[in-house]
C-alpha cells in the first residue's frame, strides 16, 4: 500500500511537471504554491468506568495548489492518519514504527464565472458550517465526489453529490446535499449569515456502518448493520461583530433526521471571541452540543466529542494563542455525557494541549 501511494504521488508530480513545463504564460514553478502544518498534541482521556488514558500524538499535512489556468486550480494534499476519514492524528506508540500517510485532498476547483465554481475529486467540505461546530461534519472530513458553489451578492449556496460506499454485491451508498443561505450586513452591528440545508444518504439500512464497521452511537441490528436511513434538514445562523478590538461570533445549528421517530435531533450553540492569526493574538470559544443517537451518521461528525459519534451531549471549550505568526499554542477540553440512549450514561472528559507550526 505504501509503495502504491509513493507511485501515485510520483505519477501526479510527473503529470504536473509535464503540464506546466509547456505552459506559455509562466514556468510550472511559478504556478505552484506549497503549504503545510505540523501539530504536536498531549491528550488525556478520563472516561467514567474506564482507565484514564494519556498519550502524545502528532498530525502532519503537506500539500500544493497548482494553477492549471487563471480560473482552474488543482489541489493536492497528503496527511498522516492513514485511512481514517475524520482524523489525521498519529499516536506515539508501536515501538517507533513508521506511521501511515494518506491522500487527504485531490480535487479540481474550477471558477466558472464570478458567481459559480465547481469542485470534483476528494475535496474540502463545500458546505457552510456555522461557527465551525462539528455537529454534523468533523473538521477533518474531506468528502469525495462533485460540488457546485454559488455566491452572488448576499446569497450563497451549494449542491453536492458524494460517493460514500461502493459495493459489488448491493447498491452503493451516496450522499446528496443541498444548502442555501444569505449573508446580510447589519450596518455597523455586524454580519448575519443564515440558511437552510438538506442532506441524505442512500442505502444505509441493512448495510455495515461506514469506514470501519463501528456504529458510533447509531442504531444497528443484531448483525451490526444500520437500522435506519438518514435524511436530514438543517437550520443554521451565525452573527459576526466586534466587541471593541475583539472579533466576536455567536452561532447556532439544528438538524433532524426525518427517517426515524425517536432520537432524531441534534443542535449546537456557541460563541467565540478573538482570532489567533498573528503573534500575541488570542481566541476563546465555547460550544454546547446535543446529538441524539440517530440524528446524524456517527462516522462523520466530531471524532473527539464524546469519544466520537452520536448519543452524547456537553461542552467543547477552546483557547488558542499566537506565539508568532506561524506558531500557535492551543487547548481544548471536552466535558460530555455519553451513551444516554444505550442506557449506560456516563461522564466523558478529554483534554488536548496543542503546539502547531504552519508554513505556506
Amino acid at each position: 500500500m505504501m509503495k502504491f501511494k509513493i507511485y501515485a504521488l510520483s505519477g501526479v508530480a510527473t503529470l504536473l511537471l509535464a503540464t506546466f513545463a509547456h505552459a506559455e504564460e509562466s514556468s510550472w514553478a511559478d504556478r505552484i504554491d506549497l503549504k503545510g502544518d505540523f501539530r504536536l498534541r498531549y491528550e488525556s482521556i478520563d472516561e467514567e468506568f474506564e482507565a484514564n488514558r494519556d498519550r502524545m500524538r502528532f498530525r502532519a499535512r503537506i500539500g500544493l495548489t497548482a494553477d492549471v489556468q487563471d480560473n482552474v486550480r488543482f489541489v493536492l494534499q497528503f496527511a498522516t492518519g492513514g485511512d481514517n476519514p475524520v482524523s489525521a492524528n498519529q499516536t506515539f506508540d508501536d515501538g517507533f514504527s513508521r506511521k501511515d500517510i494518506g491522500l487527504d485532498l485531490a480535487y479540481v476547483d474550477w471558477k466558472v464565472n464570478d458567481v459559480l465554481s465547481l469542485n470534483a475529486g476528494k475535496m474540502k467540505n463545500p458546505l457552510f458550517i456555522a461557527g465551525g461546530a462539528p455537529l454534523i461534519w468533523d473538521g477533518d472530513l474531506n468528502p469525495e465526489g462533485f460540488a457546485a458553489k454559488f455566491n452572488s451578492g448576499v446569497f450563497f449556496g451549494s449542491v453536492a453529490g458524494f460517493s460514500v460506499e461502493e459495493r459489488s454485491a448491493s447498491d452503493d451508498s451516496l450522499l446528496y446535499a443541498l444548502q442555501g443561505g444569505v449573508k446580510l450586513p447589519l450596518g455597523d452591528s455586524g454580519d448575519l449569515t443564515a440558511g437552510v440545508g438538506y442532506f441524505g444518504y442512500t442505502d444505509t439500512v441493512g448495510n455495515t456502518p461506514f469506514y470501519n464497521g463501528s456504529a458510533k452511537g447509531n442504531s444497528v441490528d443484531a448483525n451490526g448493520n444500520y437500522l435506519f436511513e438518514y435524511r436530514n434538514t438543517e437550520l443554521f445562523a451565525q452573527f459576526d461583530t466586534r466587541l471593541n478590538d475583539w472579533a466576536f461570533r455567536i452561532f447556532a445549528q439544528y438538524t433532524q433526521n426525518h427517517e426515524v421517530s425517536n432520537q432524531d435531533k441534534a443542535y449546537s450553540l456557541g460563541a467565540k471571541i478573538g482570532s489567533a492569526k498573528n503573534q500575541g493574538d488570542m481566541e476563546l470559544s465555547v460550544i454546547y452540543q446535543d446529538i441524539e443517537a440517530d440524528a446524524v451518521i456517527g462516522t462523520f461528525n466530531d471524532s473527539d466529542f464524546g469519544g466520537g459519534g452520536t448519543d452524547a451531549d456537553g461542552f467543547i471549550l477552546k483557547a488558542k494563542y499566537g506565539l508568532s505568526k506561524r506558531i500557535f499554542l492551543g487547548g481544548t477540553f471536552f466535558m460530555n455525557d455519553v451513551d444516554r440512549f444505550q442506557g449506560t450514561e456516563h461522564d466523558y472528559n478529554r483534554l488536548q494541549v496543542d503546539l502547531e507550526f504552519k508554513f505556506d
